[in-house]
């Protein structure tokens, strides 16, 4: 019981389309624009990575951080930071404001029940 993606051709949105069956597998139509023109597109997948693997690629938490660093919502306004550095470009004022706010212990309403 596959699901895969659609990509309409006229106005860009991608949706999902659950098949019963590979036989009976039929190209939907746009769910945004009444097009036909729908195209297949590779799905997103993800993988597990090692403890190791997720400090090569982050960094160390900072100090005082425990195991759970990285469960801590928190811990992305750091990283948001470091990658805003990296590219030389200044991080919106809005994001840093945000940021320092979560910091501070007022998390946004989509992560405060994580």
């Amino acid at each position: 019981m596959p699901i895969y993606e659609y990509r309409c051709q006229q106005c860009g949105h991608v949706q999902e389309q659950f098949h019963r069956s590979l036989e009976r597998a039929t190209v939907p139509t746009c769910e945004s624009c009444p097009s036909e023109e729908m195209e297949r597109v590779i799905s997103r997948f993800a993988t597990p990575k090692t403890e190791a693997q997720v400090l090569e690629q982050y960094g160390s938490p900072g100090p005082g951080a425990g195991p759970d660093a990285y469960r801590d919502p928190r811990q992305i306004g750091r990283w948001a930071e470091e990658r805003f550095d990296q590219m030389g470009v200044e991080m919106p004022a809005e994001a840093k404001q945000m940021i320092d706010a979560a910091r501070d212990g007022d998390l946004p309403a989509p992560v405060k029940d994580l």
